[in-house]
């Protein structure tokens, strides 16, 4: 299961949206964001639905990533619907057993809820599958460099930022790594009770947090030795330029955001 999770990786590619400028896949990546929280209908989803298709297809990055990506958050999903199903009492009534009741609403808030949440991660996902961290950390630093100008640390913030996301991936293959260890010692991680395995993660759990403290602190000594002092009189090798694809694809972001705020008016 820590395998599938592919949170914070970077898929070195050609395609055009690689070829984006990051300040710009991070505006459409919070206006897609919003397209999927304006409507309250499926209809809605659907104009979102076709932009993250759209997005995925350009992208040249194999299905089977997001699909990767969408496996570890499945028990959510899961018990999002259950919950929503055992709840929601508004509707016509299709089944009814004692104090359990299963309506027409609850379905398909159930099945809304869990299309929002795939679409969300798999839009979120693209952001981080086309965008190297240390061009990520670049394009949040210029998109708040406004907040400068009243004493925000702007850059010691997208630092911070880009260097979490860089070691997502790290500490899962830590972790895998702890836990076939433990195994291998004799460690019974996955059998007994939900507490009795509580109890057992605490022996992955420790030497995680030993092993991320000494990776913080091998950080900083490497930052502090090639004098490291933040964003301050800091020069780039690359700087970041818009071109007219940029402008082309937030306007097409922009009418799918204004298709699905005018659908759900309509609906």
């Amino acid at each position: 299961m820590l395998k599938d999770i592919t949170i914070g990786q970077f898929f070195p590619g050609d395609s055009l949206i690689h070829r984006f400028d990051p300040r710009f896949k991070i505006v459409i990546t919070l206006v897609y964001i919003l397209m999927l929280f304006t409507g309250d209908n499926i209809i809605c989803l659907a104009v979102g639905a076709v932009f993250t298709i759209m997005s995925v297809i350009l992208s040249k990055i194999p299905f089977k990533m997001f699909i990767k990506s969408i496996k570890p958050i499945f028990p959510f999903l899961l018990l999002t619907a259950v919950l929503n199903i055992l709840f929601v009492s508004t509707g016509d009534v299709l089944f009814e057993w004692h104090f359990l009741k299963i309506t027409q609403d609850g379905i398909n808030i159930s099945i809304f809820m869990i299309i929002r949440i795939v679409l969300l991660i798999m839009g979120s996902s693209l952001l981080t599958y086309t965008t190297s961290p240390v061009t990520l950390t670049d394009a949040i630093e210029r998109l708040l460099s406004p907040l400068k100008k009243i004493k925000v640390p702007v850059h010691e913030l997208a630092m911070m930022m880009s260097i979490a996301l860089r070691f997502i991936p790290t500490l899962i293959e830590e972790t895998d790594k702890i836990m076939s260890a433990q195994k291998a010692r004799g460690a019974e991680i996955d059998t007994g009770s939900l507490m009795t395995r509580a109890k057992n993660m605490i022996s992955i759990l420790v030497p995680l947090f030993i092993s991320s403290f000494r990776r913080a602190d091998e950080l900083a000594t490497a930052m502090e030795c090639r004098c490291y002092n933040g964003g301050e009189g800091r020069t780039r090798l690359r700087q970041l330029k818009s071109s007219s694809k940029d402008y082309i694809a937030l306007a097409v972001s922009l009418i799918f955001y204004a298709a699905a705020i005018t659908v759900n008016i309509i609906t």
